[in-house]
């Protein structure tokens, strides 16, 4: 009876979220406290629930506090100088270009935020694509390929919601997949070399000349930085050395794990916001550009404490997971995280995180703990597929790439499908071979 509750439960809450009958933020409250009085378990829920927001506070406020921090270091410029070289180093060279496409986007991307990602990339870009006459859809691609994988950051949203499902920390989940992360990049850098080469065999090296437009002579491949032109008096250039430095410590704090991630990002932001923006009302001011992003995220996360309370409080994760493993074959238990890590692509691709996050992967962990697979190894595996997630049509960020490069969705679908699985099968075969995943 529990496991036929909690399954109608998953089944209306990931129905009402993805007809967007419901928003995420009001089903994952909403769907489980209806269903737990259905359940008879009225008087229960006050605890259930507590316990699962004290679950997943520690997440929220690091998701917080890691959002203003990366959109602080973006307003000041931290990333300018890098747009700058890069566009100075590419020239005509279409491989350069590709290469460099992949460089900014993934620096930029440490924000995790898709849109922010898009805009400075394309902006920054596109007038040499179009230049050139090299094809847009490679600079969509190669922009997509970096925020797929820098999407699995506790900020981004993905490892931020597994970890909330699953009740870990985010020492136990994140720090050991950044290595898997690092190869992820390293495959993009590789992707975006084979396609700056078909690009360069396609239109050749083309020497830019210097044009003549108002205020001077520069070359009209030079594109003025419209993404942070309207914040120029935000702008810290004498203080870029400072925040590349603190950046640096807060990612090597980070991999040290010797405290807390919502502290370091708590006294990071502190030191980022009091130097670089003394003045109290410009602090309140940046503080409200960014709160949006913030909120969006950190609230999904606290909500989903309630819908994890009430699943295991009630016991209907259990119920469900003892179903679940009477139907999984045993022969298939001990190859659960490679299955995951492969199914999730798809998952993510074809409902949105949170209805995966929240809905199926609980089930999943729980049943695989029947294999002795532990619930952070099934996590982890289930970030792996946040590459092919991002091409996903109920990506918001996805729409505004597409407009930006002025192409159909499904034309940059099928051009970088291929090289978006091929990230996922890389970071899987990485995680396998480093231990962060396991067999048997």
């Amino acid at each position: 009876m529990l496991s036929l509750l909690g399954f109608s439960m998953v089944a209306v809450f990931m129905y009402l979220i993805m007809s967007k009958r419901l928003s995420a933020l009001v089903a994952i409250m909403i769907v489980p406290i209806i269903f737990g009085i259905i359940g008879g378990f009225l008087t229960d829920l006050g605890p259930m629930m507590a316990a699962g927001v004290e679950k997943v506070a520690m997440t929220a406020i690091m998701i917080l506090f890691a959002i203003l921090y990366f959109g602080i270091m973006i307003d000041t410029g931290l990333f300018d100088p890098l747009i700058a070289k890069i566009l100075q180093l590419v020239k005509g060279d279409p491989l350069k270009i590709v290469i460099g496409t992949a460089v900014l986007s993934m620096m930029v991307a440490l924000d995790g935020d898709g849109t922010t990602t898009y805009i400075i990339t394309v902006s920054s870009l596109l007038p040499l694509y179009k230049r050139l006459g090299m094809n847009r859809l490679v600079l969509a691609t190669v922009a997509m390929l970096s925020m797929g994988v820098m999407n699995m950051t506790p900020w981004g949203g993905a490892s931020a919601m597994a970890m909330a499902s699953l009740g870990l920390d985010s020492s136990e989940l994140f720090i050991p997949m950044i290595p898997v992360m690092g190869i992820g990049l390293v495959w993009v850098i590789v992707a975006a070399f084979m396609l700056g080469k078909m690009e360069r065999k396609r239109v050749g090296v083309i020497e830019l000349e210097p044009i003549q437009k108002s205020g001077g002579s520069q070359f009209d491949t030079k594109p003025e930085l419209a993404a942070t032109a309207e914040v120029a008096h935000y702008k810290r250039p004498k203080l870029v050395w400072f925040n590349l430095g603190l950046t640096i410590l807060l990612m090597v704090c980070l991999i040290l794990d010797f405290m807390s991630l919502a502290i370091l990002f708590m006294i990071a932001f502190g030191i980022a916001l009091l130097v670089n923006y003394p003045d109290i009302k410009l602090q309140q001011e940046r503080i409200a550009v960014h709160s949006k992003n913030a909120l969006a995220v950190v609230s999904i996360v606290i909500a989903a404490g309630i819908f994890t309370g009430i699943m295991s409080g009630t016991e209907m994760i259990d119920a469900m997971a003892n179903t679940l493993v009477a139907i999984i074959p045993d022969a298939l238990g001990p190859y659960l995280t490679v299955i995951v890590a492969f199914l999730s692509a798809p998952f993510t691709f074809f409902m949105s995180n949170n209805a995966f996050y929240f809905g199926v992967l609980p089930i999943i962990s729980q049943a695989a703990e029947a294999y002795g697979v532990s619930a952070v190894e099934i996590g982890r595996a289930s970030l792996l597929g946040q590459p092919v997630h991002v091409l996903s049509p109920l990506v918001a960020a996805a729409h505004l790439l597409i407009g930006l490069v002025e192409t159909e969705f499904g034309d940059l679908q099928r051009f970088a499908l291929k090289w978006a699985f091929g990230t996922v099968v890389v970071m899987t075969i990485a995680a396998l071979v480093i231990g962060v995943i396991t067999i048997g």
